[in-house]
């Protein structure tokens, strides 16, 4: 049989070239080298990150499991055994065999290697190398979990399980555990952390036993934050994890961009934990040990840090008090991300460090990003001091408006999400923040600076980058990209040699998956701001839930005897006075206080010229007197502003709209911006409305109104400038959405009712009338400018809603290439 296979095999027509070649691999199967991989392409070794997780009970490692390779002529024959005296398949089987025992054992070494540091990096590459559709580098992009793969679903999060044993007490609110040294638990929703034993690293920060109670905030939006168990007495930690109460949450009943990114039912680790409790005991937290454990099913992933990333911020905090640190990098690089945790580890509250420094001064926090903040709203460059770690993404403190945690020294209103729109006044608000910083330091002189640069660092944005760094008086330069571009890293190279400042170049590591793009993440941001508040007697921030045109506005005279403004500026482009009123209706203003009149840039030098040719005719008619001439007044009037006598702010740059509206108007062809050294924004406002009658502007602002009344006190004016913000889409919806949620939670009511057999509460209730009022609510709602509400979504409708569109005319913020500009409705 064997001879009649072989006659077969050679009766086939074959050329010389594939004979040729065909004796050419076997004699490499033969010889071949251990870590050849063309020998077997299904020897691939297996993913990595089941190795991760040794220490559970069942697999949970789902997302790419060992592939197998295709089934050839060839591989039948190596499945079946050999006959004797086939040296050759004997000998091919044995390499295969030694390559197969040396890749699981570098698999090993490598799974354990990254079991001690906890890689993030490793994962998005690994998940690119499986095909899976990652945004990394991107992180404009939105991606649904419904888009992706279920089994992409399961990822590790923590690693360790509570047991019995590890529960110290429990109940429906709260959750004591035991949490042993170098294992984690990772949690989803919004807890007050305790730790009562041990010490545990959460975001950056290391936390000791102490009386403090700190507020977590973790969302499905950002990647949640670790709770790990830096050392412990007899091993172990204990910690303590409390349900809070701020409203937050409630901010779902007002934007779909707030729903489901907060833990949703009871895991198996939380039913665990609340043996004995009601059925329906609900804390504002969950307990994850894989994503798959999350009853909504979304992308959750953990916070780890790169190793290199951890090794750079332990030497940043050796440098004490001396730490003066610029963070830079590309577009979606984790500049944020490393800010936050680097500001984290300095701010931890350690009673002893181990080269005795305890940071009493607190951390001053640069923050020159306009596009995404950190402690306030987009728009804005800031100066802040802080004092204690936060923790959570940045709609969850997107204002500082408690001295104990810390405050804004100084903020400057851009108008922009970005600097490229004006890097003059940029510039000069940047230089203006640093001698306030200087300031800072007379004061606290052990207190570290951490810059955040934002992503402008192309062209002029570069140039900015050097400038900081030869003038800052920097300690340390971090450029977040290992890819360069060169024409970046030389420039930046270039001048920190010359300001004799080392530069700390650390891999990018950005987010595998984002539910939510940057348009989107300033949206929650600003509508959390504006319905976010400090109540004096609380330590923590409180969010009203209903809708900003349910609250009472702030009313200011804009005109009259008293006159609350000094007057608008609309800066970007030219606006006509007569459009004044349609432009700022329903936009969002910055509140600056203005300190003097050489704030605005230009009137000084207007005001000298026109005396000098008020000057110049006094010379030449001598002996014509006429005191009626109204150009004397007008100059007396300029004499009074320019020397300083009186404190009146009326400059000849406002203009009066037929509205009466003090349109500041400084400049050639649009308003030239406040000068920093001279102006302090003091927030955002929304203008509801301008009453002509009563000539007034209702506003809608969460700035305290102690800051408005000190700033009134001190003799400041206060400016409405109006920028190119994204328009507040967000505040025309929030009534609409809030009876549609309102409706939703009484036909849930009535369902309970029904399921438990209260028909006394149901006549009660007269739930028809009720729903038909809910109804007209909705109706209403609905039924405002500037959006549509579609309920059929079908091709018909949606072709009919592209006709209506094309007669309509819409007003849209200018946009600069790269950005993101939200369509109307």
């Amino acid at each position: 049989m064997k001879r009649k296979a072989e006659k077969q095999q050679t009766a086939a027509p074959v050329s010389a070239f594939a004979a040729r070649k065909a004796r050419q691999q076997q004699a490499q199967i033969v010889t071949a080298p251990k870590a050849e991989p063309e020998v077997q392409p299904a020897a691939e070794p297996p993913s990595k990150r089941p190795r991760r997780s040794l220490e559970v009970d069942q697999p949970v490692e789902t997302i790419s499991p060992e592939p197998r390779g295709p089934r050839t002529r060839s591989s039948k024959k190596q499945d079946a055994p050999p006959p004797a005296g086939n040296v050759k398949e004997r000998q091919v089987k044995a390499v295969k065999k030694q390559q197969e025992e040396s890749q699981t054992a570098e698999l090993e070494e490598e799974s354990e290697e990254e079991e001690s540091k906890g890689n993030a990096t490793e994962d998005v590459h690994e998940m690119s190398e499986n095909e899976v559709a990652s945004v990394a580098g991107d992180a404009d992009g939105f991606e649904s979990p419904a888009e992706t793969p279920a089994e992409l679903q399961n990822f590790p999060l923590s690693k360790s399980r509570i047991n019995k044993k590890d529960i110290v007490y429990a109940d429906d609110s709260t959750l004591c555990v035991r949490i042993k040294e170098k294992m984690n638990l990772v949690l989803v929703g919004q807890y007050d952390l305790w730790v009562k034993r041990g010490i545990v690293s959460v975001m950056g920060a290391k936390l000791h036993p102490s009386s403090q109670v700190y507020r977590v905030y973790a969302p499905s939006t950002h990647s949640l934050p670790v709770i790990k168990c830096v050392a412990g007495v007899d091993g172990e930690a204990e910690v303590e994890i409390k349900s809070c109460s701020s409203g937050l949450s409630c901010l779902r009943d007002l934007s779909p961009l707030y729903q489901r990114i907060w833990n949703g039912q009871n895991t198996a680790a939380d039913k665990l934990t609340l043996k004995g409790a009601s059925q329906d005991s609900r804390r504002t937290f969950s307990v994850l040990y894989t994503s798959a454990d999350d009853t909504l099913k979304r992308h959750l992933r953990p916070l780890h840090l790169d190793r290199k990333w951890s090794a750079s911020m332990k030497a940043l905090s050796m440098r004490q008090g001396k730490l003066r640190v610029l963070v830079c990098g590309p577009k979606a690089s984790g500049k944020s991300t490393f800010s936050r945790y680097l500001l984290n580890h300095v701010l931890s509250p350690a009673p002893d460090t181990e080269n005795g420094f305890v940071n009493t001064d607190g951390v001053a926090f640069l923050d020159l990003d306009p596009g995404q903040p950190e402690f306030a709203p987009m728009g804005q460059v800031y100066l802040a001091h802080l004092r204690t770690p936060f923790f959570g993404p940045p709609f969850a403190h997107p204002s500082l408006d408690n001295p104990r945690d810390g405050q804004i020294v100084r903020a400057h209103h851009i108008g922009s999400t970005s600097p490229k729109e004006d890097p003059d006044h940029y510039a000069l608000a940047v230089m203006d923040l640093l001698s306030q910083y200087r300031s800072l330091l007379s004061q606290y002189p052990q207190c570290p600076l951490i810059v955040n640069y934002p992503g402008w660092i192309f062209g002029q944005g570069l140039e900015v980058a050097t400038w900081l760094i030869q003038c800052l008086g920097l300690s340390d330069v971090v450029y977040m990209s290992e890819k360069g571009p060169t024409e970046v890293v030389d420039p930046l190279s270039f001048a920190a040699n010359k300001a004799q400042v080392p530069l700390t170049i650390l891999p990018s590591q950005p987010t595998d998956f984002v539910s939510r793009s940057s348009a989107q993440l300033r949206s929650m941001q600003i509508q959390s701001y504006f319905h976010n508040s400090q109540p004096t007697d609380l330590s923590n921030p409180l969010w009203q839930e209903e809708p900003l045109s349910r609250t009472r506005p702030l009313a200011v005279d804009y005109a009259g005897s008293k006159q609350g403004i000094l007057g608008i500026m609309v800066l970007g482009s030219q606006i006509s006075p007569d459009m004044l009123r349609e432009v700022l209706e329903g936009a969002i203003v910055g509140v600056t206080a203005v300190e003097s009149p050489s704030a605005i840039i230009g009137e000084v030098s207007a005001q000298d010229s026109l005396e000098e040719e008020e000057e110049e005719e006094e010379e030449e008619d001598d002996d014509d007197e006429n005191d009626s001439d109204p150009e004397h007044v007008n100059m007396n009037a300029n004499e009074q502003i320019g020397s300083g006598t009186t404190t009146s702010f009326e400059t000849n740059g406002v203009i009066r709209t037929k509205e009466g509206l003090p349109y500041l108007f400084v400049g050639s062809g649009s308003c030239t911006p406040l000068d920093p050294k001279a102006s302090n924004c003091l927030g955002l406002a929304l203008v509801r409305s301008v009453n002509v009658t009563s000539q007034k502007i209702e506003l809608s602002t969460p700035i305290p109104s102690t800051r408005l009344r000190d700033a009134i006190e001190r003799g400041h004016q206060l400016v409405l400038v109006r920028g190119q913000l994204d328009n507040p889409n967000w505040s025309i919806s929030e009534e609409y959405h809030a009876a549609r949620a309102a409706e939703r939670r009484y036909q849930e009511s009535i369902a309970e009712a029904k399921q438990g057999g209260d028909l006394q509460k149901i006549d009660k209730a007269n739930p028809n009338q009720t729903l038909s009022m809910l109804r007209e609510r909705i109706r209403r709602a609905s039924n405002v400018p500037w959006m549509t509400v579609v309920e059929d979504n079908s091709r018909r409708q949606r072709e009919a809603a592209a006709r209506r569109e094309k007669s309509l005319w819409k007003l849209r913020k200018k946009a600069y290439p790269g950005s993101e500009s939200e369509t109307d409705w």
